[in-house]
């Protein structure tokens, strides 16, 4: 029976001497507490007032042992040393169960390419009924130029004349191809392939956006389109 009761503190205070190699250091109260315990144990064995001096000097012992033994925290990120695969973090820094600040999450910006889009040209007015550009149109269209050369050569480009409503349907049609066909060369000339160039047709008046009854309206109507395809 005595060799029982001995066994019983012995036991529980080398489980707890072993247990506080797993802890951390700061966790030496733990220790002192259950070491305490054991060491109080041992001293009754032999008499009762052996068991306050047990109870100090195994929770000295044990405080002592886990504070030696125990698993550190350098960098405070509550993660012990044994696991942490990032030692030092900066304080404040979230980590993950490894003790590293977690991955940042790429971010991937969908990019939405516009399928189709216009450009309306309507400050090229072109000489007094004719098809020749001025030297202001060819300063407008060295900026489109400049454009369409950066989608070229995968774009599909699609040129398109318009006049207002006076003079004849007839007239107006072979007018706004013409016109259409100018913008075109000078584009060419440019530098934009020509093979980017899918179709250059003359709407003539057919296909107002404004009131021809109007000195404005008509100016609007009087325009060049060029359609991007990409």
């Amino acid at each position: 029976m005595s060799i029982v009761r001995t066994a019983i503190p012995l036991v529980l205070l080398t489980s707890v001497l072993t247990g506080c190699a797993g802890l951390q250091k700061t966790d030496w109260p733990k220790c002192a507490a259950v070491g305490g315990v054991g060491g109080a144990a041992l001293g009754a064995i032999e008499s009762s007032s052996w068991a306050g001096w047990g109870a100090l000097l195994g929770g000295g012992l044990a405080a002592g042992y886990c504070w030696a033994h125990g698993d550190g925290d350098e960098d405070g990120d509550g993660v012990p040393d044994s696991r942490d695969k990032c030692p030092g973090t900066p304080r404040g820094v979230q980590v993950d169960a490894n003790g590293c600040p977690p991955e940042p999450v790429a971010v991937v910006e969908e990019v939405v390419v516009q399928k189709e889009e216009v450009i309306v040209i309507r400050d090229v007015h072109f000489e007094f009924d004719s098809a020749r550009l001025t030297a202001a149109d060819k300063e407008r269209l060295n900026t489109i130029s400049t454009r369409l050369k950066q989608e070229a050569p995968s774009a599909r480009l699609s040129v398109s004349g318009h006049t207002d409503s006076v003079g004849s349907d007839s007239y107006n049609q072979k007018l706004s191809e013409r016109r259409a066909h100018s913008v075109t060369d000078y584009l060419v000339e440019s530098g934009v392939p020509r093979s980017s160039f899918v179709s250059v047709v003359g709407a003539g008046e057919t296909q107002p956006v404004a009131d021809n009854a109007t000195a404005d309206g008509r100016a609007m109507n009087r325009r060049t389109e060029i359609k991007i395809q990409r």
